[in-house]
């Protein structure tokens, strides 16, 4: 309860950062954080500590907000999460939101980044994450067997040992902004390979291909039950 109600004092406002006055960083070149953490054994306890900051915004379930404000996160490859928010730290992605809530003061180090992660990864995930509006469905799957399995796979799994994530089961919102985002050169840790392939999508063929993705369902045995409530923060 106490970092809700630190939360709640510091507040959502974003950190007004220049992307200007960002390093520079390649899409997965590393820094001694990531690597670090990477090589870390995960604590149970401290994964469930530090978590409670990041449910603040992504809920405790892990399943952040239909409405794509923050993206469901339960489930996820624990070596991305890692990945992701030792960008974040590092400045090389760019999320003023998140990033004064991912600092060292306010989680802790590589230990806490390798904790978080792997506690995250065993969530279960949503069985009704956010859909998109499901018109151009056979655009979208084309699009997606043409374009994306050979990175996030037949179901969007991802791949671990890649650092492609896990995309299936997220909201299609979350979906659509991010994909925008890499489209569009706003996104700067994003797979250069992706970046290119993606370049020449139309706004419809990107609605289509990310509504297509929001369908795919994770497998059963890593769904909740739809009133499935976290037992680690009931207080």
């Amino acid at each position: 309860m106490k970092m809700y109600m630190k939360f709640l004092a510091v507040g959502c406002t974003a950190l007004m950062l220049s992307g200007a006055a960002y390093a520079a960083g390649g899409w997965n070149e590393g820094n001694e954080e990531q690597d670090e953490a990477l090589h870390l054994k995960p604590n149970h306890e401290g994964g469930i500590e530090t978590y409670e900051v990041c449910s603040a915004c992504h809920q405790l379930n892990g399943w952040g907000l239909e409405d794509g404000t923050f993206p469901q996160l339960a489930g996820q490859h624990a070596v991305v999460t890692i990945k992701q928010l030792a960008d974040i730290r590092a400045k090389n992605r760019d999320n003023p939101t998140m990033y004064p809530f991912a600092l060292p003061r306010e989680i802790g180090g590589a230990q806490a980044l390798a904790d978080v992660a792997a506690y995250i990864e065993k969530l279960p995930m949503n069985p009704n994450n956010g859909k998109g509006p499901g018109k151009d469905l056979e655009l979208g799957e084309k699009l997606y067997k043409d374009n994306c399995v050979r990175c996030h796979g037949e179901r969007g799994e991802g791949k671990p040992d890649k650092f492609y994530p896990l995309i299936q089961g997220q909201h299609y919102n979350y979906l659509l902004r991010q994909f925008e985002w890499i489209r569009d050169g706003k996104r700067r840790n994003a797979n250069p390979d992706m970046v290119k392939q993606i370049e020449g999508f139309s706004d419809k063929d990107m609605v289509a291909v990310m509504d297509y993705v929001s369908r795919l369902t994770p497998p059963k045995e890593k769904l909740a039950d739809p009133d499935w409530v976290n037992p680690d923060f009931d207080w």
